[in-house]
């Protein structure tokens, strides 16, 4: 069995990315998006477990107004609402009311599995290349909660390294195709 230890944060970082490319966003696109998802999932986690809080009122007002005046849009995707700004270099998604750095995001990639990335990303690859489009679309965030690494749930599990199990991504492919 290959097991490989990694955070879910990173996981779903890099499994949004490979569904964006999938759907056809170009790659600097889709690794924005990605940190988007795993971003307001890590978020939304950790105010139900108590460990986060919600933003103050007018610090979401402030977010919202700059957001609106830089002429941000949204996206549907994975399941959430991905705030995006048309920029000069293609769509970014936006963390608060700046784009995310794509180049950020590789570098965190990278530094989060390691050599491990290119192995991951390529069975990842093959996942959503096993799933039609419109199919990935409506099932990739439940894609994603059957492969996550594994975690002690709750509190416990918080930001810590789970175990990532590659043949149940490969079993998973293969009964998609």
């Amino acid at each position: 069995m290959s097991v490989i230890l990694v955070n879910r944060a990173p996981f779903l970082t890099l499994w949004a990315k490979v569904v964006a490319l999938r759907l056809g966003r170009d790659e600097a696109c889709a690794l924005t998006l990605g940190r988007a998802v795993a971003g307001q999932t890590a978020a939304a986690k950790g105010k139900r477990l108590g460990i986060l809080e919600a933003r103050p009122a007018d610090e979401r007002q402030r977010i919202e107004t700059r957001r609106s005046e830089m002429r941000a849009t949204t996206v549907q995707f994975m399941g959430r609402t991905i705030p995006c700004l048309q920029t000069t270099d293609g769509l970014r998604a936006l963390a608060d009311a700046k784009p995310i750095d794509p180049h950020s995001v590789r570098t965190y990639l990278a530094a989060k599995f390691g050599e491990d990335l290119p192995l991951v990303e390529e069975k990842l690859t093959a996942l959503a290349a096993s799933v039609p489009p419109a199919e990935l679309e409506a099932r990739a965030m439940d894609l994603y909660m059957s492969i996550r690494p594994a975690t002690a749930g709750g509190r416990a599990g918080w930001g810590q390294a789970g175990r990532l199990d590659l043949d149940a991504i490969d079993r998973l492919t293969a009964r998609s195709s």
